[in-house]
């Protein structure tokens, strides 16, 4: 995608693509759910900026950020295009820092940008992986970096435990887990993947019993070097494919599991179609000035 294009350069093309995008059939009242196009009205006097429109149900007046990750912002829109555009097509992820000087914003807008984006590359609703004759490899990792590392407080930071779980040519879905324990693990997985699935894991124990309610549970050995079983069908490469692509970027750049499994889930798709499908994430999360551990959407 070129990245001088005008969405990119001009605020009011930029509103243009993100209705486009967000209301392919007109404007939807995001306060009462409207979409009725003979009660809704363009808003076009001498006090009206572009792009507000009213609703004649609820009476309630909106634009297309309302209702989104951009409301109540005061980035420009054109900016928020072409961050979700480079952070969507940056392979090995893009540090707030970055975008704070490309974008020429503030690095605390810039850090909340990040945030709001990585929001928005969750999926809505998502459905169950696997199913009927379907695979799924479930693997963990513990992810930090190290003392040696850090600037200051050179104790050695914890190191933070994440489970993939992957559809073999298919999503991921990541997250970070208090432990690796069994109940844990458990939890995550009968409520993420399909028990008619075939389940591929790891030795740990933590799987043991879990792998019995699905249609097959199949392990490898890694430590007695054992990595593909029954003619390779046994194996969790898929998953340790997923770990090391956000290990690359964790190395120098703080990352987020959502990103990932976005960056996964869409890696068969170009750069501005990948753009596009984070420009419909945006909607029903709605923009607020929190610290990350203090809200349920950072």
């Amino acid at each position: 995608m070129n990245i001088t294009d005008l969405r990119f350069q001009d605020p009011d093309k930029a509103r243009e693509y993100l209705e486009a995008q967000r209301w392919p059939d007109g404007p939807v009242c995001p306060h009462c759910g409207n979409c009725d196009q003979d009660k809704i009205t363009g808003l076009r006097g001498k006090a009206h900026r572009p792009g507000v429109y009213q609703c004649n149900e609820c009476r309630e007046q909106f634009t297309v950020t309302v209702g989104s990750i951009m409301e109540r912002s005061k980035i420009p829109l054109n900016k928020w295009l072409l961050a979700m555009h480079l952070l969507g097509a940056s392979k090995k992820g893009m540090s707030a820092h970055q975008l704070h000087r490309m974008l020429g914003i503030t690095y605390q807008s810039a850090w909340f940008l990040c945030h709001r984006i990585r929001e928005a590359m969750k999926p809505t609703n998502p459905s169950p992986l696997g199913g009927g004759s379907k695979v799924i490899e479930s693997d963990e990792t513990f992810i930090g970096g190290k003392a040696k590392n850090r600037a200051y407080a050179k104790k050695e930071p914890k190191k933070q435990a994440v489970m993939t779980l992957v559809e073999r040519n298919g999503e991921s879905r990541s997250f970070h887990v208090a432990n690796v324990k069994a109940k844990t693990l458990r939890e995550k997985i009968v409520t993420t993947v399909s028990r008619k699935s075939h389940l591929m894991t790891d030795e740990l124990a933590s799987y043991e019993k879990v792998g019995k309610e699905f249609a097959n549970h199949g392990t490898v050995n890694h430590s007695a070097d054992e990595y593909a079983r029954l003619g390779g069908f046994v194996h969790v490469n898929t998953a340790e494919c997923r770990f090391s692509l956000m290990k690359r970027a964790v190395y120098g750049t703080h990352r987020y599991l959502a990103e990932w499994d976005f960056k996964w889930n869409t890696r068969k798709i170009n750069d501005g179609e990948r753009a596009a499908l984070i420009a419909k994430g945006i909607e029903g999360k709605r923009l607020m000035y929190r610290a990350a551990d203090r809200t349920a959407n950072a």
